[in-house]
């Protein structure tokens, strides 16, 4: 069984021109995307998951992210080294990864322009799954990462993703209280736990619905970095943390 839980910087989503020049045509992308316009992170390490630059989280996307199950996370580990604690050196360096770097629409018609294509990334320690469409592509990205990662994480349906990358079998996991019943019924060798704000396996770890990701990330920053700083970075947040 795994560890259950029950029921402090600068603004996570950047309109920035310079992201998106990374990645491709600004208005190439804007053409396949209509509507607002987002390129998140900054380039990762190209050396490996973690070292005393900092540390690799992927976000991983595909149409239809929920937006807060990804930008929560987000923010988290962002703030997590400007809260005001005392850090050694290095940081979370973010960074979007999806089948591509063409742009991805999100919840509510976001677009969004990936930093980096699966064939492409570098390494993470920790993998960021929101609720998405998914597909095989993003079954076998979350497989191969996984076996290199410190953590990968769920959050809200992206359990399903999990699931369907054969992750959870054996294992309890929680996910969004209106789809357990469906998360049941087509992953019977999951069970699921209803009620519960995350579940940590310590290399993977799921979380309940939207906000819950929330908690699970200020959770991995306490597991790296301790409770002094994970309640910093919640207080920048001006979060209320449920444990």
């Amino acid at each position: 069984m795994g560890t259950h839980s029950s029921p402090t910087g600068r603004a996570s989503a950047l309109i920035s021109r310079r992201c998106a020049l990374q990645s491709g045509s600004l208005i190439a992308a804007r053409a396949a995307a209509p509507g607002a316009f987002f390129a998140f992170g900054r380039a990762p390490l190209a050396s490996g998951a973690s070292d005393s630059q900092g540390t690799n989280v992927a976000v991983v996307l595909s149409p239809g992210a929920t937006v807060i199950d990804f930008a929560g996370p987000w923010e988290v580990f962002q703030d997590a080294y400007s809260s005001g604690a005392q850090q050694p050196t290095g940081g979370f360096n973010l960074y979007t990864v999806a089948k591509s770097r063409e742009a991805i629409t999100a919840s509510a018609g976001l677009a969004i322009l990936p930093n980096c294509a699966f064939k492409d990334a570098p390494v993470p320690a920790i993998v960021v799954v929101p609720g998405q469409k998914g597909g095989p592509e993003v079954e076998e990205y979350i497989r191969s990462v996984h076996t290199k990662a410190e953590i990968t994480m769920s959050v809200c349906t992206g359990a399903f993703q999990l699931a369907r990358a054969g992750l959870l079998d054996g294992l309890t996991a929680t996910t969004h209280h209106d789809f357990c019943d469906k998360l049941e019924e087509e992953f019977p060798r999951v069970h699921v736990v209803r009620r519960t704000r995350f579940i940590d396996h310590g290399t993977i770890a799921t979380a309940a619905g939207l906000t819950a990701g929330i908690d699970l990330a200020l959770h991995v920053v306490e597991r790296r970095m301790g409770a002094a700083t994970a309640n910093q970075t919640a207080a920048y947040m001006e979060y209320e943390k449920r444990t």
